[in-house]
């Protein structure tokens, strides 16, 4: 029996909705024994399923852990030269997640944006109550980047990044406060709440600099693991969820 407030759903629309194949195609897995709960054979493609977050733990489909359900979230290694679209030519950040994942209702998207030229700590989740949680900018939700550039830094980079006041090319309404640490004479690590379009690249051009290299190792309190390799995810956990959000 499933506790009160637990959402359940029938087991062909539960698979179904993760990508494993249409309500009819789930019948027929069934039939043949191919879905377990707690180690029993499911005999029935109608019966609810209760939607528990320990649910890939106790069921399986085809020997397999089932996928995690919905309420799903992930940090990912995004190479260069991968795209955050669903839809543009080349290479796509979806594409590097199971095949089966793209099918799955409701849908996966980025939390964010890194583009194609910039590596690094990419979140991903269908639980769009979350995703706007971390992107709303009441959260004040921090985004660090190391970069490297393409000429040494002059020195005052740290005080204009950090006065609220720098103006972008284009923009009328100046930059929040971004804090910068210069690691070497062309690298720094850069701190900041917002995501403007391209801001990283664009304040160091602001400043007669070019970025030759950009990668976020950070969101908030998670870090990108170092045995993380580009092209890798993991499932986040409820304790990497909150060192994602700061303290209310």
């Amino acid at each position: 029996m499933s506790k009160p407030g637990t959402t359940t759903l029938r087991l062909d629309r539960l698979l179904s909705n993760l990508g494993y194949g249409s309500r009819r195609e789930i019948q027929q897995m069934v039939r043949a024994g191919l879905v377990t709960l707690d180690g029993e054979e499911l005999d029935s493609a109608d019966q609810r399923i209760a939607v528990t977050r320990d649910l890939s733990e106790r069921m399986q489909v085809d020997g397999v852990p089932l996928d995690p359900p919905p309420g799903l979230a992930l940090m990912l290694h995004k190479p260069l030269g991968v795209t955050c679209s669903h839809k543009e030519a080349g290479l796509l950040v979806y594409g590097l997640l199971p095949l089966r994942w793209r099918h799955r209702d409701p849908a996966i998207s980025t939390i964010g944006r890194l583009d194609k030229e910039t590596s690094g700590l990419l979140l991903l989740t269908d639980d769009g109550v979350l995703l706007h949680r971390i992107i709303s900018p009441r959260n004040h939700v921090t985004k660090r980047y190391h970069v490297t550039l393409d000429r040494s830094l002059r020195g005052d980079e740290a005080a204009v990044f950090a006065a609220g006041t720098l103006l972008l090319e284009g923009e009328e309404k100046p930059l929040l406060p971004v804090q910068m640490e210069a690691l070497s004479s062309t690298e720094a690590y850069v701190t900041l709440t917002e995501g403007r379009y391209h801001q990283v690249r664009r304040m160091f051009a602001a400043v007669g600099n070019h970025v030759t290299a950009l990668h976020r190792d950070r969101v908030g309190d998670l870090a990108l693991p170092d045995d993380l390799a580009p092209g890798e995810y993991r499932v986040l956990s409820d304790a990497d969820i909150a060192l994602v959000l700061p303290p209310k």
